[in-house]
């Protein structure tokens, strides 16, 4: 097995010109294909097999994989410009192919070994194959650093052993990234390692569908690891402390994701109240002249550019290498309290009929409270973003 290797650039392999039809191609997919059947994916809780064959015929279960691995290799720029489609519609059309560009995937782009990218990536990229993050656990969220999930080498293999939580895409995964303590921490690293496990493997039981408040479609559920035994080449880089890397890697590029995602569902919030103040009326007027309405509108779209400008420039950052810390944060933490905020004008705007369901925006309004919650909370990405300016400032009075 080769070593593990280091986090890559992400670097793009797309063209401008190239990557300007996949852009204006994922849209009219969003809008034509996937808008008008938003009802139906919250009503049977799922995306139809249609859309999910589209989405694979169009490369997007594997747009953020590098080429070389079968998928389009999108850097994190054009990534989120993707994102921001992906957020213009219902939530878990994204959800549905997330986890293979994102957290999941891309701690094997970054940390695989050569041959468990060749084992994986192409079947990722695909579609063939849906990978699923295991890092959450009922003591252990948005800080990896509390893992209880164990694993224990005997022979050449190792032994897992624990809970996990809210796993995104879990009841349909073929492959879980699992994050598992190998040792407590010490002066030599985190002891936290990470491990390709076959969603097949003997000891692993997915459990029954969480039944969350939004977000229809996207599923989630709790997976536990009763003895599971998987050999040495399921260690991720062929390392026991690549683990805690790989999570906070992933996952601060992931942040970067979904503040793109946040913009997406607030340009959506913003549509469905700009289109209802202009026909609703009151006593013959339509609500639009009112300057109070005006006002709300006002601070949505003011919402919606500061969070487009800031995405892109967290993303150039990351690509750049020049902020792949602060960065990745401020922009989750200021795009998902600012989808929140948007999503609650839009539903003021619409009035009663805002909080009935069927109605575009009480969907949104449910389905983006999640955004501050999941890979990382607002509260912990307030703590990144603290601790990350003292530590620059230390360093710099240290010199």
């Amino acid at each position: 097995m080769t070593s593990a290797t280091t986090a890559t650039t992400g670097t793009s392999q797309v063209s401008a010109e190239d990557f300007a039809d996949i852009l204006a191609a994922t849209r009219s997919f969003v809008r034509d294909a996937v808008v008008p059947r938003e009802q139906e994916i919250v009503d049977g809780d799922a995306i139809p097999d249609d859309i999910r064959q589209s989405a694979k015929d169009m490369g997007l279960f594997g747009y953020a994989i590098p080429q070389e691995w079968g998928g389009l290799g999108l850097d994190l720029t054009q990534d989120v410009e993707l994102a921001m489609e992906f957020g213009y519609t219902s939530l878990s059309l994204r959800s549905m192919f997330g986890t293979n560009n994102g957290i999941a995937g891309q701690v094997l782009v970054g940390f695989g070994t050569d041959e468990q990218k060749s084992q994986w990536l192409e079947k990722i990229a695909s579609g063939e194959v849906v990978a699923s993050f295991a890092l959450t656990e009922p003591g252990a969220g948005s800080d990896p650093a509390g893992l209880r999930t164990k694993a224990v080498r005997d022979g050449d293999d190792w032994v897992i052993g624990g809970e996990k939580r809210f796993i995104t895409n879990a009841p349909l995964a073929d492959l879980f990234v699992v994050f598992a303590r190998t040792r407590p921490a010490d002066k030599s690293g985190t002891g936290i390692a990470v491990f390709l496990v076959p969603a097949d493997t003997a000891g692993i039981t997915v459990g029954a569908k969480d039944r969350k408040m939004g977000q229809e479609g996207a599923w989630t559920s709790d997976v536990h690891f009763d003895d599971v035994r998987v050999p040495g080449s399921a260690l991720v880089g062929g390392s026991e402390d690549v683990g805690y890397r790989a999570a906070m890697t992933s996952l601060a590029r992931g942040r970067v994701h979904i503040a793109a995602l946040s913009v997406g569902a607030a340009q959506r919030a913003l549509d469905e109240s700009v289109a209802w103040a202009a026909t609703a009326t009151q006593g013959g007027t339509p609500i639009g002249e009112f300057q109070l309405v005006q006002a709300m509108l006002a601070d949505q779209q003011t919402g919606v550019m500061a969070g487009r400008a800031m995405v892109r420039d967290a993303a150039r950052a990351w690509v750049d290498e020049t902020d792949r810390r602060i960065a990745p944060s401020a922009v989750k933490l200021f795009c998902t309290e600012m989808v929140g905020k948007v999503a609650d004008l839009a539903v003021q705007i619409h009035g009663g009929s805002g909080y009935m369901r069927d109605v575009p925006v009480e969907r949104i309004y449910r389905d983006v409270r999640l955004l501050r919650l999941y890979e990382g909370t607002s509260e912990i990405q307030r703590l990144i973003i603290g601790r990350g300016l003292v530590k620059k400032a230390s360093a710099g009075n240290a010199r």
